[in-house]
């Protein structure tokens, strides 16, 4: 295969675009740190916190957000679009991009447009059922498809085409042996090194539902021999009222940057159904208790369906959740040893561990097209 010189990768907004950007960066460059990796993003992203720190070049273009209706967003829509992709190009001239990778977010239209007009090979990485507004754009260029879901190309006819890489995850996460790390990650938390423990979190700001439900379960869940590492969210305002005469620890973290500390210090994982969170928890086999998030087009429940399907979770719906919910239905799971080892095998038959590798070998045939 031919060596990449220059790599663009196009990504922002939420994280569920720009971690698995990370990791394939990451993975570009332990394969070749004279590479050169050039990041796209915007001004008002996430990945003006995550990029740079990470080590990354990042260069900053206008995108927009594409209007989903006839508006007069729409009317503004083709200029705004010009500006962007012409400063976009730019950047690929000035880097001699071999290939531009795109994960998603607003910024990758002006990337998809760019590599398009200047015939740069273009590789589209997508994991979420739909696929979103920008790659769905990009598909309709010349471009190899990755998935990071095998379900993907039977469930959603336009990635009947794809790639199967799986998500390209950090090696923190994708090399993780829970077993080897537990009785460390515990110590770090103050939890106790025995106890069946509960590893529960929203997205990145947090879940209200999930925060009042667990709390409220707190008494329960610690008599009946467990404990709880809980995430409550950096960007949450809704009080976590945790009271303080438990029989067992519950530790509370705005944030967690080690998400792989957490998943080793964990028995059982209560979560949403994002595309990111559904291919970390499955790939290191952790059993999970799904909560989706109950708007939209049920987008979450159909990223954990296959680990369900699988045995590798279940699901509750965010109406449902309650602390009654959780002592009746969750803390027998947490305290059955057999059904968690059971669960956790399933989910790591369905995850996978490698699709940092896998997308940077189809990124490389794509190149040498």
């Amino acid at each position: 295969m031919s060596q990449l010189r220059s790599v663009v990768l196009a990504g922002g907004g939420t994280g569920g675009h720009i971690y698995p950007l990370l990791a394939f960066a990451d993975c570009l460059r332990r394969h070749d740190p004279n590479i050169r990796i050039t990041c796209l993003g915007t001004s008002k992203g996430m990945e003006n916190d995550l990029i740079p720190p990470a080590g990354y070049d990042l260069r900053n273009v206008p995108a927009y957000q594409l209007p989903r209706k006839v508006n007069m967003d729409l009317v503004k829509t083709a200029p705004r679009m010009m500006r962007a992709t012409k400063a976009t190009r730019a950047i690929l001239e000035e880097v001699e991009a071999d290939v531009v990778v795109g994960f998603g977010g607003y910024v990758s239209v002006p990337a998809y447009l760019a590599a398009w007009r200047r015939k740069t090979p273009m590789v589209v990485f997508e994991f979420n059922d739909p696929p979103g507004v920008a790659n769905r754009l990009g598909m309709r260029f010349d471009h190899q498809l990755a998935l990071g879901f095998p379900h993907l190309p039977q469930t959603v006819p336009a990635l009947k085409d794809g790639v199967v890489t799986g998500v390209p995850l950090r090696t923190a996460i994708s090399r993780l042996d829970r077993p080897a790390l537990r009785a460390q990650a515990r110590a770090h938390f103050g939890l106790d090194p025995n106890r069946p423990t509960l590893f529960v979190f929203g997205a990145s700001q947090g879940a209200n539902s999930i925060n009042q439900a667990v709390a409220g379960a707190a008494k329960a869940i610690t008599a009946a021999g467990g404990q709880v590492l809980h995430v409550i969210g950096a960007r949450r305002d809704e009080p976590v009222e945790v009271p303080a005469d438990l029989d067992g620890p519950y530790v509370t973290l705005p944030f967690l940057r080690e998400m792989e500390l957490g998943y080793a210090a964990a028995d059982l994982v209560l979560c949403r159904g994002g595309a990111m969170t559904c291919a970390e928890v499955a790939a290191v086999g952790l059993p999970a208790v799904y909560v989706p998030l109950p708007w939209g087009n049920r987008e979450q429940y159909k990223n954990a369906g296959p680990v369900v399907a699988a045995g590798g979770g279940l699901f509750c719906d965010d109406t449902d959740l309650s602390p009654q919910w959780i002592e009746r239905e969750l803390i027998p799971l947490l305290t059955d040893g057999h059904r968690l080892a059971q669960m956790g095998a399933g989910a790591a038959a369905f995850g996978r561990r490698d699709g940092d590798e896998a997308l940077r070998e189809l990124t490389l045939r794509t190149v040498e097209r």
